[in-house]
């Protein structure tokens, strides 16, 4: 017997069975309502820290702006990724996407140079609405620098590469064209 009080008031028939029910569903809702887990805290100061964390970097990426302005590296950044920017050829087919500023734009490209953008050996530098295909020390001052105009840059990742001796799979390629 869950409750004999219930059960007495049902015998009586004071009250019926859906009284009953919907006092048992209230009652479990009011105990699940009351429960504080204090998720609700730990999200909070999660958000301040990101949104710290935020202000930090943002603050700090004007102050290596400034510097780099004052000291000319940007102006002279400019001119050298647009001498040393690689032409894309007129009758390339390859479409390559890359994301910027939540935004996707595509880059047609031939597999010469598809193959470079993916090795990390180019990189993808925007700046006053043009893509640059540039080298990836470029690319990668660029990032250090400006990072609001690197579009594409690979980094590899330490763990990203690992081929295990026993791997049964290691005989089998992954075809290039599965592209996003």
């Amino acid at each position: 017997m869950a409750n004999p009080f219930q059960e007495q008031l049902l015998k009586a028939g004071l009250v019926s069975k859906q009284k009953v029910q919907k006092a048992k569903t209230q009652k479990r809702r009011d105990r699940k309502a009351k429960v504080d887990d204090g998720s609700a805290e730990l999200k909070q100061q999660i958000a301040e820290q990101k949104q710290a964390q935020a202000a930090k970097d943002k603050a700090l990426n004007e102050q290596r702006f400034e510097a780099a302005s004052e000291k000319g590296l940007v102006r002279g950044l400019v001119t050298e990724f647009k001498r040393l920017a690689i032409k894309t050829p007129q009758n390339a087919e390859v479409k390559f996407n890359y994301t910027f500023e939540n935004k996707i734009f595509s880059l047609y490209v031939d597999d010469k140079l598809q193959s470079q953008l993916l090795n990390g050996q180019l990189g993808i530098v925007r700046h006053e609405q043009s893509s640059y295909l540039v080298p990836h020390k470029l690319a990668e001052r660029v990032n250090l620098l400006v990072p609001e105009w690197c579009g594409y840059l690979w980094v590899q990742d330490d763990t990203s590469q690992v081929v295990e001796e026993d791997d049964p799979y290691a005989d089998y390629v992954i075809p290039d064209d599965l592209m996003w």
